[in-house]
């Protein structure tokens, strides 16, 4: 696998990971009873704790990298087996 190819995964799977990673622990201004300030959305997050979001989604990305490289590398499973799922 070149270098390409595995930058090209590691991001897939970190985009990936950072939307699943982003709604959890998020609390809304109307959920904590906290006026919005300057007429915004009541359903936008008090403290979206985005830097923590990033570094979990880094580690999280690395491990499923790690794992789907392991899987390629020692022939666990071909890369052509996901070209054609199906065997067509």
């Amino acid at each position: 696998m070149s270098v390409e190819f595995c930058a090209a995964v590691y991001l897939t799977f970190w985009w990936i990971t950072l939307f699943a990673v982003l709604p959890l622990g998020v609390r809304s201004h109307a959920e904590m009873d906290i006026p919005v300030p300057g007429g915004g959305d009541p359903g936008s997050p008090v403290n979206p704790n985005l830097k923590r979001k990033f570094i979990t989604t880094t580690w999280v990305s690395a491990i499923l990298f790690a794992v789907f490289y392991a899987c390629v590398r020692f022939h666990l499973v071909s890369l052509p087996e996901f070209a054609h799922p199906l065997g067509g």
